[in-house]
C-alpha cells in the first residue's frame, strides 16, 4: 500500500526529500539551545563571566534564527508536498474512474467514490505532511535530546528510556483498538453523503410529498451512528493524553528527586540538571507529539485502503491483442447471447439472444419493465461484456474492435437525460467537439429541439444548469438527441428517450431520422406502440428472452404480449378521445 501511494508523489520527490532535512537541521539548532543555556549557567553566571554569557548569548541568538529559518522552510515545502500528492491522488482515481466500464461503477456508490476523492484524501495528505515533518521532526529532537542527556549523566537518562517504552506499548494498544471503528466511521461517512445527494437532488420531489421531517430523520440516523462511531473510537484515544502526562510527570519527579540528591553530593551541576529538565520537556514532548501522529496515521490507513481499493480497481472490458480501428457498418448479430450482472449463469437477465439486424435498419424494442431492453442495447457498445455467447458489429465480434473506436460509431441516449451545466452549444459538442454552428443548428432541427432554443433569450449560449433544471423533460430528451446525433454514428440507441415528448414531437423526429440518417441503424426503446410501430421490425422481450421479433402487423397477428399492449393503449387512447 505505501509503495503504492508513494507512486503519486512523482514531480515533488524534491519537496518530499528537501522537507525533512530542513526539519533536521531545525531540530539540530533547538536541541543545541539548552546545552547552551547549561554553560551560561555554570561557567558564565556563576562565576561572573560577562564576557563569556554574552559570546554564548550571542551563538544561541544565532542558532534560534537559523532554528526558525529551517522551520520555514520545511513548512514550505512540506505543504508543496503534500498538496502535490493530494493533487496526483485526486487525478489518479478520478483518471481511473473514467476507464470504469458500468460493472466496475457499480461496485460502488457515487456517495463513495466522492467521499474518497475528498475526505479520504485530505486524510492522507495531512497524514503525509506529518510523515514527512512531525514525524521526523519528533524522533530526531528524541534522538538529540536523549544523546544529550547521556553526555550530560547516563544514569538519569534512564529514566527516559522506560519512559519510551512505557508509552510505546501503551500507543501500540490504542491504534490496534481505534483502527477497526475509524475504518466503520468512513464507511458510515459514505452513507452520510449518499443521503445528501439524495435529498439534494430529488429536493422537488420531497417538497412535492411533503417529506422533509423524513429525510431530516434519515439524515439524523445516519449522523448519529457516524458520531457513534467516531465516540467510541475517541474513547480509545483519549487516553493517550492523560497517559502522556502520567509519564510526564513521573519523570519529572524521578528527575527531580534523583537530581537534588546528586547536586548534594556535587556529582551534576545545577546548570546540566536545569537542562535535563529542559530535555525532559523535549522529549516527552517529543513522545506526545508522536503519539498525536500515530492517532492521525490510524485515520488516515483507513482512508488510504479506500484510496488503494478505487485506483487498484481494474476495468473488465479491454482491448485485445491487436484491435480494429474501423466499423465498416452499423450491422448488430447477437448470437447465443446470455447476461448475468454478477457474471453468473444461475441469475441471467438475458438468455439465449439470436437476432441479426442490418446495417440502416430501425428496430424496436418493446417489453415490460425489468424484462432487460436497456441491457440488451448496452452490450453494443462493449459498456457490459457478455456473459455467454458474443455480439458483432459490423459482422466483427465487439470485443476485437478498440473500445473507444467502438463507442464513437454508436452513440446513445439512455434513459436518465443527463445535461451538463455550460451552455447549449457545450452541451451539444459533448457529441463532437469539432462541430460548428451549422453542424449544431442541424442536429437540433433533426431531434426537434430548435423549435424551443430558438426561442430561448441567448438561443443556443443559453446556461443550462446543473443537471439541466431549467430546462423541461421534454427539451432535455430532445437536446441529448441531437447530442447523438452529432457524432454522426453508424448505430443509434434511443433507450426510452422520448418519453417526455408529445406523439407529434415523436412522430416528427423518427420521420427526420428516416429522411436524414437512412443508412444509420437505428435502435428505439419505448413504452408507446405509436413510437416503434413504424420501425422495420419490432423485437418484444419478455423475462430477459426474445418473445417475438417481425413488423407491427406481423406481431399482431402472431405475438399475444404485443397484441396485448397494443389493443391496451389503442383502447386507453380511445377513450380518452371520447371524453
Amino acid at each position: 500500500m505505501v509503495k503504492k501511494l508513494a507512486s503519486y508523489i512523482k514531480e515533488f520527490k524534491r519537496d518530499t526529500i528537501i522537507t525533512p532535512i530542513f526539519v533536521a537541521l531545525e531540530a539540530a539548532m533547538e536541541m543545541i539551545i539548552p546545552l547552551f543555556m547549561s554553560w551560561i549557567i555554570d561557567n558564565g553566571v556563576s562565576k561572573g563571566n560577562v564576557k563569556y554569557v554574552c559570546i554564548v548569548g550571542v551563538v544561541m541568538l544565532i542558532v534560534a534564527f537559523l532554528s526558525l529559518t529551517f522551520g520555514a522552510l520545511n513548512g514550505k515545502y512540506a505543504a508543496s508536498a503534500s498538496t502535490g500528492f493530494a493533487r496526483n491522488l485526486r487525478k489518479g482515481m478520478y483518471y481511473n474512474i473514467q476507464n470504469y466500464s458500468f460493472a466496475n461503477i457499480d461496485k460502488y456508490s457515487t456517495a463513495g467514490l466522492v467521499t474518497r476523492l475528498t475526505t479520504d484524501v485530505t486524510n492522507v495528505q495531512n497524514a503525509f505532511q506529518m510523515i514527512i515533518r512531525i514525524l521526523v521532526r519528533a524522533p530526531l529532537m528524541l534522538i538529540f535530546a536523549m544523546s544529550i542527556c547521556f553526555y550530560i549523566n547516563v544514569k538519569l537518562s534512564f529514566i527516559f528510556l522506560g519512559a519510551i517504552f512505557f508509552l510505546g506499548i501503551v500507543l501500540y494498544f490504542i491504534m490496534s483498538s481505534a483502527h477497526p471503528y475509524f475504518l466503520k466511521v468512513f464507511k458510515k461517512y459514505d452513507d452520510l453523503n449518499a443521503s445528501v445527494q439524495e435529498n439534494l437532488t430529488g429536493i422537488r420531489t420531497v417538497k412535492a410529498y411533503v417529506r422533509e421531517d423524513h429525510e431530516t430523520e434519515k439524515f439524523h440516523k445516519s449522523s448519529l451512528k457516524l458520531y457513534q462511531y467516531f465516540l467510541k473510537a475517541e474513547k480509545i484515544i483519549v487516553f493517550n493524553a492523560p497517559i502522556m502526562q502520567f509519564t510526564v510527570y513521573t519523570c519529572i519527579l524521578l528527575l527531580s528527586w534523583l537530581g537534588a540528591k546528586m547536586i548534594v553530593s556535587k556529582s551534576l551541576t545545577t546548570g546540566q540538571l536545569m537542562s535535563l529538565f529542559t530535555y525532559t520537556t523535549n522529549i516527552l514532548m517529543s513522545l506526545m507529539i508522536m503519539s498525536m501522529v500515530f492517532v492521525m496515521i490510524i485515520m488516515a490507513k483507513s482512508s488510504a485502503e479506500r484510496i488503494i481499493e478505487v485506483l487498484d480497481e481494474k476495468s473488465d472490458l479491454k482491448n485485445g491483442e491487436n484491435p480494429i480501428y474501423e466499423v465498416q457498418d452499423g450491422s448488430i448479430t447477437f448470437n447465443n447471447v446470455s447476461f448475468s450482472y454478477n457474471k453468473s449463469m444461475d441469475n441471467l437477465v438475458l438468455q439465449d439472444i439470436n437476432i441479426k439486424i442490418n446495417s440502416g435498419e430501425t428496430i424496436g424494442i418493446i417489453g415490460e419493465t425489468g424484462s432487460g431492453k436497456s441491457t440488451l442495447v448496452q452490450l453494443i457498445p462493449r459498456l457490459y461484456d457478455v456473459t455467454k455467447g458474443s455480439v458483432e458489429v459490423g459482422n466483427i465480434d465487439v470485443t476485437k474492435y478498440d473500445i473507444e473506436t467502438l463507442r464513437n460509431e454508436v452513440s446513445m441516449v439512455l434513459q436518465k437525460n443527463v445535461l451538463f451545466s455550460g451552455t447549449i452549444k457545450e452541451n451539444l459538442r459533448w457529441g463532437n467537439n469539432d462541430a460548428t454552428d451549422e453542424e449544431l443548428i442541424a442536429a437540433s432541427r433533426q431531434a426537434q429541439a430548435d423549435e424551443f432554443i430558438e426561442k430561448l433569450p441567448n438561443k443556443y449560449d443559453t446556461f443550462i444548469e446543473e443537471g439541466g433544471t431549467n430546462v423541461s423533460g421534454g427539451q432535455k430528451q430532445r437536446l441529448c438527441i441531437a447530442r447523438a446525433l452529432l457524432k454522426k454514428p453508424k448505430i443509434l440507441i434511443l433507450d426510452d428517450s422520448t418519453s417526455a415528448v408529445d406523439t407529434k414531437t415523436d412522430a416528427l423526429i423518427r420521420q427526420a431520422f428516416k429522411e436524414t440518417i437512412p443508412n444509420t441503424t437505428k435502435i428505439i426503446i419505448a413504452q408507446r406502440i405509436s413510437s416503434v410501430q413504424d420501425a422495420d421490425r419490432i423485437i418484444v422481450l419478455n423475462d430477459g428472452k426474445i418473445g417475438g421479433f417481425g413488423t407491427h402487423n406481423e406481431l399482431l397477428k402472431s405475438n399475444a404480449i404485443y397484441k396485448d399492449v397494443y389493443e391496451s393503449q389503442v383502447k386507453g387512447d380511445d377513450s380518452n378521445e371520447s371524453k
